[in-house]
């Protein structure tokens, strides 16, 4: 199974959602909290790094939890954002 690969809004949302669960460990130790969530603390590891910028819902979930994030937080936080090109903003004026 050949993978298709991630566009560039995919790797930031990845890269944001691990900026986010970082943040929320604190002081917590990335072992403590993986083990928690019933994972490798490589895996929590790669996730917060994005290195892994898709990681499966399961695993969100339970570092969520851990973490006392919420699911609706989290999606909330990490959706994508928005971006004009020099493009976009021609089509706008020539609808004008």
């Amino acid at each position: 199974m050949v993978r298709t690969p991630l566009t560039p809004e995919e790797r930031e949302r990845g890269e944001r959602l691990g900026r986010l669960l970082r943040e929320a460990r604190g002081d917590r130790s990335m072992t403590e909290v993986a083990a928690g969530a019933g994972i490798s603390a490589e895996t929590l590891r790669k996730i917060e790094t994005g290195r892994a910028p898709t990681p499966a819902f399961f695993t969100v979930a339970a570092v969520a939890r851990v973490l006392g994030l919420s699911m609706d937080d989290l999606v909330g936080r990490c959706a994508p954002v928005a971006v004009v090109t020099a493009s976009d903003a021609a089509v706008v004026v020539d609808a004008a």
